[in-house]
């Protein structure tokens, strides 16, 4: 199983465009949280401070951050956005998520 988390293009121009407006040194912080209908949710947060641990991805104009306990819980997803129907929001494609609910933040393993 691959550690690495991916930034999708449509995901990268998407948070190159919210931290443009956050103003400098402004990265994305993607967490993962205890709670959620199914048990953990994922937290997404505007930060400025980087730890030596954070697993940091650069794309294009996006910084993201994964801290160190949050990294097995993510290893190999893919953060993607999508704006349908329903609405636009990030999705996190996680292959360690037995199950997840209906809007798709929270997830069990």
């Amino acid at each position: 199983m691959t550690t690495a988390v991916t930034i999708s293009d449509r995901a990268a121009r998407r948070i190159g465009e919210i931290l443009k407006g956050e103003g400098t040194g402004a990265m994305l912080r993607i967490s993962v949280e205890g709670g959620g209908c199914s048990g953990f949710q994922y937290k997404f947060d505007i930060d400025r401070d980087r730890t030596d641990d954070d697993l940091v991805i650069e794309q294009a104009n996006a910084v993201v951050l994964v801290d160190s306990a949050s990294q097995p819980f993510l290893a190999g997803s893919q953060v993607d956005f999508v704006d349908d129907l329903i609405g636009a929001s990030f999705r996190v494609n996680n292959p360690n998520a037995t199950a997840s609910c209906g809007c798709g933040t929270s997830f069990s393993i």
